[in-house]
C-alpha cells in the first residue's frame, strides 16, 4: 500500500529524531576522540596541533596492559560462572515449586537494587574478617554477584516463552531426560543463554565501583587502572584509552552480530 504524505512526513520525522538523539549521545565521544589527538599535555578543545603521542603512551603504560589482561580474565571467569549458576537458578525457579522460592528469587535479584559500592565494601569487610586475601578469585566473586541477576532474568524469560511440547515430544519418542535437556531444551534456550552471557561479560569488564574496594595492585582491572591514572596525570592519555576502548568494543559487537545476529539473540526482531 502506498504511503500517504502524512505517513512519509512522520517516517522522515522519526528518522530525523533518531539521528538527532544518536548525534547527541555520540557528542561526548566525538569531543573526547578529538581531544585524544592533542599534541599538548594539557587537555584542550579543539586541538591546536595534532599528534598520536598519547596513543603511544596508552599502549606503553604497563598498568593499562596488566589491567586489560586482568579485566579479560575476570570477565571470562565471572561470566562463565554466572552463566552456569544463573541458568541453573532460572531453571529451578521456572520448573519447580519449593519452600523459599520467593525468598531465593529476591536474594538473586537483590544486586539490582543494592549499590555496587556497598557490595564491594561488604565483601572487603567479610574477606578481611575471614582472613581471605584480595586475590583474583575475590574480584571474580564480586563480579559474579553483580552480574548474576542479569543472567537469571535473561534465561528465565526464555524459559517462560519456551514451548514445553518439544520436550514432551522428545520424551514420547524415548529420549532420556538428559538427552532431552542436551538436544532440545538447551538449543532452544540458546538465545537467552547467549544474551545473558554477553551482558554478564560486558558488565563485568566495565565494573569499577565494587572492584575498587577488592582489587590490589596486582589484580587491578582496566577501569581501576584508568581511575588511578587520572588521579595522578591530567594529559590526554585517558582520552586515547577511551577511544581505543569504545572502538574495540564496537568492533567486537559487530563481529558478534555477524556471527549470531544480535536481534535474534536479544529477541528484538
Amino acid at each position: 500500500m502506498k504511503k500517504t504524505l502524512l505517513d512519509q512526513v512522520l517516517d522522515w520525522s522519526g528518522r530525523a529524531l533518531v539521528a538527532a538523539i544518536l548525534g547527541f549521545v555520540m557528542l561526548p565521544f566525538i569531543v573526547v576522540a578529538l581531544a585524544s589527538f592533542n599534541d599538548s599535555a594539557i587537555l584542550s578543545f579543539p586541538p591546536e596541533n595534532w599528534s598520536l603521542r598519547w596513543y603511544g603512551n596508552a599502549f606503553g603504560y604497563s598498568d593499562f596492559g596488566d589491567g586489560l589482561l586482568n579485566s579479560l580474565r575476570i570477565a571470562a571467569f565471572g561470566a562463565t560462572i554466572a552463566l552456569v549458576a544463573g541458568a541453573g537458578f532460572a531453571y529451578a525457579l521456572d520448573r519447580y515449586a519449593f519452600p523459599g522460592k520467593a525468598f531465593l528469587n529476591g536474594v538473586l535479584m537483590s544486586p539490582l537494587i543494592i549499590p555496587n559500592f556497598t557490595i564491594g565494601l561488604g565483601l572487603l569487610i567479610l574477606s578481611a574478617a575471614a582472613g581471605i586475601p584480595r586475590t583474583m578469585w575475590l574480584v571474580i566473586a564480586v563480579h559474579v554477584i553483580i552480574v548474576l541477576p542479569f543472567v537469571v532474568r535473561s534465561v528465565y524469560v526464555s524459559l517462560r516463552n519456551f514451548d514445553r511440547a518439544y520436550e514432551t515430544a522428545a520424551e514420547s519418542l524415548g529420549a532420556s531426560p538428559r538427552r532431552t535437556l542436551l538436544t532440545v531444551t538447551l538449543p532452544l534456550l540458546l538465545p537467552g543463554l547467549i544474551s545473558g552471557g554477553l551482558f554478564a561479560a560486558i558488565l563485568s569488564f566495565n565494573e569499577f565501583t565494587a572492584s575498587l574496594f577488592v582489587v590490589s595492585q596486582r589484580t587491578q582491572t582496566l577501569p581501576v587502572a584508568m581511575y588511578n591514572y587520572v588521579r595522578e596525570y591530567a594529559d590526554p592519555t585517558l582520552a586515547a584509552v577511551s577511544v581505543i576502548y569504545v572502538v574495540t568494543v564496537a568492533l567486537i559487537l559487530l563481529v558478534v552480530h555477524k556471527i549470531f545476529r544480535l536481534e535474534k539473540v536479544l529477541n528484538v526482531e
